[in-house]
């Protein structure tokens, strides 16, 4: 069994959520990614779908590319090779 940190958002909360912290998204999107997969980590009680804030954020950072200098540079660190 896992421990939850806290109050689960039902999905138009968890869109909320995520828009103020800077992951801007539609409750419909949250929807859509529930049934073809791709969106955050939930749980149904009944019919209705729970979300963890901590999850909500760490799904959201793994959707963004990280700080960049141009839009021609990915945002992903490269490992640099010593030799």
């Amino acid at each position: 069994m896992q421990k939850t940190t806290g109050r689960r958002l039902r999905r138009r909360e968890a869109a909320q959520f995520l828009t103020e912290h800077g992951y801007p998204i539609a409750a419909t999107t949250l929807a859509k990614l529930a049934c073809i997969g791709g969106g955050p980590v939930f749980e149904s009680f009944g019919k209705i779908p729970l979300y963890e804030p901590a999850d909500l954020i760490d799904w959201g950072r793994t959707r963004s590319s990280g700080r960049r200098t141009s839009t021609s540079d990915s945002g992903i660190i490269a490992a640099t090779v010593v030799p």
